[in-house]
């Protein structure tokens, strides 16, 4: 089968617009798109001057299609350096060229692997036990919500049952760096379902996991473990996990850029804050080919070692899945399948940089790319790493033909699903409210998947496994002992799962509510404003006081909400602001649905009145009472999201 994209990246092309640079990168002199690269001559890349070639062909197009102002990329084999090269500026307006050997990229999450070897050296020396309770390895406490307690091994593999919570991992302000120490307890996440059984992808854990690191390490920090036991040892001279860098090698670093309206915008280094284990080092590219050549060394570069080859192969060696017919998670790698390969690696994204790590242990081969603009999101995993294996292990996908007969064994599959990396008990919960995946049984007796990102269409080739038509992507699915689906799983993302929605659950149901309470809200708000235009008229009839508090009081409400709405719109319209500190608008914005939910007890109040004194017809009086009916509804639709109270 072939990859399919992960979520991020497929929402990343979602959001891409189709612009023309400012001007092309030097090595901008070719236009050779992917799609019609051809396949290489030898099985797996082995001449340089040929991967040179294809290389400079694929980045060429994707650099000017993409406008990404800079690329570096290496390709290990064999124990070597088959490729290292850079594409376009690490600084656009001075003209720098990136240079493989000395350019600096932010590899984003990449910096796990650096965090999962550390724990497996430690693992080594015998002074981590991946199967016990880390609470004995913390100067904090995680919780006893549940019976069982979150082990090294359920960290490596993204299955402690954390929610997700993106804030307060990034900031421009060196100043803004807080101690691991402090940071982990002060962000620790909610324990919302039990470790060992699915996996939801967790920065704050994988923090954890370096704070152990840099604990029990023998080192003063964590940054100070990396420099001794990984960097130095691999001959990474330039790599660092420090911020900001170290000044010898802050002249080495790439800016960050984003892509608007025409121009290459530079950004500030990013920094990010207490989860610095989770995604804090720069590197260069043939610094990265070395941590490849070591980990498909079984942990050696030349003469250094970083671990011994029987835990090397254990760090390498698949230890949980949802599916053993899909990838899985390895001790820290994730695995992938494609082409007849597996493959094992780690993606990396900042706001600005976007990065991809791949090795694949049976042809002794890696792949690093990196690129410094926000609209890399859309080259750094998927097309690049199905651009190269096309090229060097081509592998047709085999045509399937759906039966229309399994029309109606396939409804069990259709329903709504969510994936269950969401936040649980913040209002950052409501993010999860537009990411719906409809699954629909059709009539031609396939599966359509349905995401903000792309369709599928599912046969079924197996039992509760689908393979997409085209591109050969599988989703499985799991059923509960009565027979009913219950989660579905996507082989190309193994840290996190869909989970299926049922009745007041879900999220279709809530955009309902909160839609229809909207427009009833606005409609009393226009018609208030109209009656204020008119409310001199000579001859309209007088007005009950209850009457006239109830119309009062929905009216403010409605106008409280509308403005709500519209800063919580203003707000999410950049979500990179929200990876900083909660935002000081957003506490405020907060007040507005308790107010307008005072507001609306109090035409409640005139409510009962109105029916208690018969004020006002019948069908006016009823107007009033689906109103305020529909109004306790919507704030119940708030309340399941988080949105009524400061839940922060």
């Amino acid at each position: 089968m072939r990859l399919s994209p992960p979520a991020a990246l497929l929402l990343a092309t979602a959001l891409a617009a189709p612009q023309l640079p400012a001007q092309l990168p030097p090595a901008a002199t070719a236009a050779v798109a992917a799609p019609g690269v051809p396949q290489a001559a030898t099985r797996g890349p082995r001449d340089p001057a040929e991967l040179e070639a294809f290389l400079d062909g694929l980045m060429t197009a994707w650099m000017r299609d993409k406008h990404v102002a800079g690329i570096t990329v290496s390709v290990v084999r064999d124990g070597r350096i088959l490729l290292a090269k850079g594409y376009g500026y690490a600084d656009v307006a001075k003209r720098v060229p990136v240079d493989p050997e000395r350019t600096l990229f932010r590899v984003g999450s990449i910096s796990k692997l650096f965090t999962w070897t550390g724990v497996m050296q430690l693992h080594e020396q015998g002074k981590v036990d991946l199967g016990k309770d880390v609470n004995g390895y913390l100067d904090f406490k995680i919780p006893a919500t549940y019976p069982q307690p979150i082990t090294l091994l359920d960290i490596l593999t993204h299955t402690p049952g954390l929610e997700e919570d993106p804030r307060d991992l990034f900031t421009e302000d060196s100043l803004h760096i807080t101690p691991m120490g402090t940071w982990l307890p002060a962000h620790m996440p909610a324990r919302v379902r039990a470790p060992a059984t699915f996996a939801s992808y967790s920065n704050w854990a994988t923090a954890a996991a370096g704070y152990i690191v840099e604990r029990l390490g023998g080192a003063k920090s964590w940054d100070d473990y990396n420099e001794q036991h990984i960097f130095q040892p691999l001959g990474m001279t330039h790599t660092s996990s420090r911020q900001p860098l170290p000044a010898a090698l802050r002249g080495d670093m790439s800016n960050g850029y984003e892509w608007k309206q025409g121009e290459f915008v530079p950004h500030a280094f990013e920094i990010v804050t207490g989860a610095a284990p989770a995604g804090s080092v720069s590197a260069s590219a043939t610094d990265m080919a070395n941590f490849m050549i070591a980990h498909l060394n079984r942990g050696a570069l030349g003469d250094a070692r970083i671990l011994g080859e029987q835990e090397a192969e254990l760090m390498h060696t698949r230890v949980r899945g949802h599916d053993p017919r899909l990838p899985g998670f390895a001790h820290g790698f994730y695995e992938q399948s494609s082409h007849g390969l597996r493959i094992i690696g780690h993606g990396g994204d900042t706001q600005w940089f976007h990065s991809s790590l791949s090795l694949i242990p049976s042809e002794n081969v890696g792949v690093f790319m990196s690129t410094n603009t926000n609209t890399g999101g859309e080259l750094s995993f998927l097309p690049f790493l199905t651009a190269f294996l096309d090229h060097y292990y081509p592998e047709p996908v085999p045509a399937l033909t759906p039966k229309a007969s399994d029309h109606a064994a396939l409804q069990r599959f259709a329903g709504e699903y969510v994936f269950n990396r969401m936040n649980f008990t913040s209002f950052v919960k409501v993010a999860a409210l537009s990411g719906t995946i409809p699954v629909a049984a059709m009539g031609d007796g396939t599966l359509m998947i349905t995401t903000p990102f792309g369709a599928m269409r599912l046969v079924q080739v197996d039992s509760l496994l689908f393979r997409d038509v085209n591109s050969g992507t599988r989703v499985a699915f799991r059923a509960d002992a009565a027979g009913r689906i219950t989660h579905a799983f996507y082989d190309a993302t193994p840290m996190m799962v869909m989970d299926r929605t049922n009745g007041l659950g879900r999220p279709a149901v809530h955009q309902a509510i909160l839609g229809g309470g909207l427009l009833m809200f606005l409609a009393i708000v226009l018609t208030a404003i109209v009656r204020f235009f008119i409310r001199n008229t000579p001859g309209r009839p007088r007005v009950e006081p209850s009457i006239v508090n109830g119309r009062r009081a929905l009216t403010w409400a409605g106008l409280l909400l509308l403005v709500f709405i519209g800063l919580l719109v203003s707000l999410v319209s950049n979500p990179d602001d929200l990876l900083g500190p909660t935002p000081t608008m957003l506490k405020v914005a907060l007040a507005l649905p308790v107010m307008a939910l005072v507001l609306v007890l109090w035409g409640a109040w005139a409510m009962l009145a109105q029916w208690r004194a018969g004020d006002g017809s019948v069908w006016m009086r009823l107007r009033h009472t689906g109103a305020i009916l529909v109004a306790l509804v919507f704030f119940w639709s708030l309340n399941t999201w988080n949105l009524l109270g400061w839940r922060m």
